[in-house]
């Protein structure tokens, strides 16, 4: 394969393992984890991270690495490997269809009918240039496969060996119009393939091209027509987590810097007896032997602190409420302040009063590790940040011993939301009412999909995250980072409410410090967000919506639309659903449901 050039946090979000990748003059499929380069890559420690993936991917054991790197302008083949895939194309150059000479067809061949220099040899010894074809086939699992044209065209038989077609009776590219046809006369449209329940294609066969031309797995999915660089062509699986400050940097130290020799303990008889190597007794004299061993297994991922949800224990060292959290060195993970009330808020608006607290987070890493994907439905985590056990994801190989993983160094702003504003705001009739809709459309969605209704992540949650998207759009209109630079982690579980706006670069010195300056400015940004957002371009049509309305297939949104609430997904953790302003301000359709009350702001 001619070596392309791609990021390494590409290769977590968008082109890891079993995506496709279109070349100049084919497609390629990115191949799994056994054929990827094991040079070039760094070992990234992030404990609490290791110990959710092993217990999501069942293993052992798990170490977490960095893609690895390519040598700009290096003649060794590229470290990530990739294959053929599609092995069907399509002829560049058009005829004329027999049947209308309005009707434009190209012919369809293998892989195998292409000559050294991958072009087809017609009948007339023309050497023609080839194109992969667009439609793959696919099932939820994140199988794939070529759709098999003969079987399709002659609607289940397979004995006719005619030329194949691939014929546009139109000129817009739509399915409809878009039809496989065989010289035998059999022809047949894909739209007749697209769908949920369609079974044009048959059973899933459970291919999986990314790890060997003949690997596959029981299935008992529908295949289903995949256009091959739509955007549900592949939907990464990535886990995140921040990065915390440890409760003692010393001691955590001085195990990491005698991990091996402590594992070597452990794995010979125990880590217990530790102390009878000489030199581990003497780097620990002063130290318990329980909290040796308790820090042993934090870092090896063995300790019990795991079972908590990656965004409880986020919330939970966020919410502090110290004047100091983490160390304030150039080399710690994690360095916040909770900044002084009288320092953000001037008091003079009700608006701030439901804002507990407000934490200028000055240093934060964020790891993300790609444990699986899946094609044509996405699965987001859940409220709590986990992804959930029983989603079948397709795997990045045939044995998981290692994932690839980034490691973003930035900043952010964190606040708090009073827990008591928030039940109260529950209890009004009008929000009720709205929540009822809001679910209405939940298992709408869900009953569509065949999916359990027990994943909503609540009404709190949608109003909050409707708030983050409000305070990106405004706060990136004055800090100096695009909105598309900015993300969020909404907190909204047992433990408290609250929202962190955050932006990373995989660069090592991290941001410069724009979003904790624009954070001192919460209360402007506040009511920048109540004010802007009460009205919509789009409005009544956008206010009017409905998630229980079927009629525009958007059961996940109340009043949000591009020209409002909706932003980059790649700033969002739930890919632009779970939206509606109608939770956090009066809109012209609804006004009792809103969380804050905009009469203040110009009292």
């Amino acid at each position: 394969m001619a070596n392309s050039i791609i990021r390494q946090s590409q290769l977590i979000t968008t082109y890891g393992p079993g995506a496709m990748i279109d070349l100049p003059d084919y497609s390629v499929i990115v191949s799994g984890l056994e054929d990827w380069s094991h040079s070039r890559r760094e070992k990234i420690e992030e404990p609490r991270l290791v110990a959710k993936l092993k217990r999501l991917l069942d293993v052992p054991s798990l170490e977490l690495y960095t893609p690895p790197q390519h040598e700009p302008n290096s003649t060794q083949p590229a470290p990530v490997g990739a294959r053929i895939f599609p092995t069907w194309f399509i002829v560049k150059d058009s005829r004329q269809s027999p049947g209308n000479a309005q009707w434009r067809r190209r012919r369809l061949v293998r892989w195998m009918h292409l000559n050294g220099q991958r072009r087809f040899v017609d009948e007339n010894n023309v050497r023609q240039p080839v194109v992969p074809v667009r439609f793959v086939c696919g099932c939820r699992r994140g199988h794939i496969d070529d759709l098999n044209w003969k079987v399709f065209v002659h609607r289940g038989g397979s004995e006719c060996e005619r030329p194949l077609w691939l014929e546009e009776r139109g000129t817009s590219g739509d399915l409809i119009d878009t039809f496989g046809v065989c010289d035998c006369g059999d022809q047949r449209s894909l739209s007749e393939a697209f769908g949920f329940e369609s079974g044009a294609l048959g059973v899933c066969a459970g291919r999986r091209p990314w790890i060997g031309q003949y690997a596959q797995e029981e299935c008992s999915e529908t295949y289903r027509l995949l256009v091959r660089t739509a955007s549900n062509a592949y939907f990464p699986q990535v886990m995140s987590v921040i990065s915390l400050p440890e409760y003692d940097a010393g001691l955590a130290s001085k195990v990491a810097t005698h991990y091996d020799r402590l594992k070597m303990a452990h794995d010979l008889g125990g880590l217990a007896n530790f102390r009878m190597s000489p030199e581990l007794n003497a780097a620990f004299a002063e130290i318990d032997d329980d909290d040796v061993v308790s820090e042993f297994n934090r870092q090896s991922g063995d300790s019990e602190p795991d079972d908590i949800p990656v965004k409880v224990a986020e919330f939970q060292i966020l919410s502090k409420g110290d004047a100091l959290i983490g160390e304030d060195a150039p080399g710690s993970k994690f360095h916040a302040v909770t900044l002084d009330r009288n320092g953000w808020d001037p008091g003079t608006s009700a608006l701030n009063s439901p804002v507990e607290q407000l934490v200028l987070v000055h240093r934060l890493r964020e790891v993300a590790s790609l444990l699986g994907f899946t094609r044509l439905e996405a699965v987001s985590p859940d409220r709590d940040g986990e992804l959930d056990l029983e989603v079948e994801r397709a795997a990045l190989a045939e044995s998981i011993t290692w994932l690839p993983t980034i490691e973003n160094r930035g900043e952010g702003v964190f606040f708090s939301v009073s827990v008591d504003a928030v039940r109260h705001w529950l209890s009004r009739p009008e929000v009720v009412d709205r929540g009822m809709t809001i679910e209405s459309g939940w298992r709408q969605w869900c009953k569509e999909r065949n999916r359990p209704e027990d994943g909503f992540p609540g009404i709190p949650y949608m109003m909050l995250h409707s708030l983050a998207h409000m305070l990106i759009t405004e706060i990136s209109l004055d800090c100096g980072y695009p909105a598309s630079s900015l993300r969020e982690r909404v907190y909204a579980g047992a433990n408290g409410y609250g929202v962190l706006i955050y932006t990373g670069s995989s660069d090592s010195d991290g941001t410069l410090g724009g979003l904790v300056e624009a954070g001192r400015r919460m209360s402007d940004y506040l009511k920048r967000a109540c004010t802007d957002f009460a009205l919509c371009s789009n409005d009544p049509v956008c206010a009017e919506h409905s998630p229980s309305t079927g009629f525009d297939n958007r059961p996940l949104h109340g009043a949000a639309c591009h020209g409002c609430l909706l932003i980059a997904e790649t700033s969002c953790e739930q890919r632009n659903d779970f939206l509606d302003r109608a939770l956090v301000v009066p809109t012209v359709s609804t006004s009792g449901a809103a969380f804050f009350d905009i009469s203040s702001i110009n009292q």
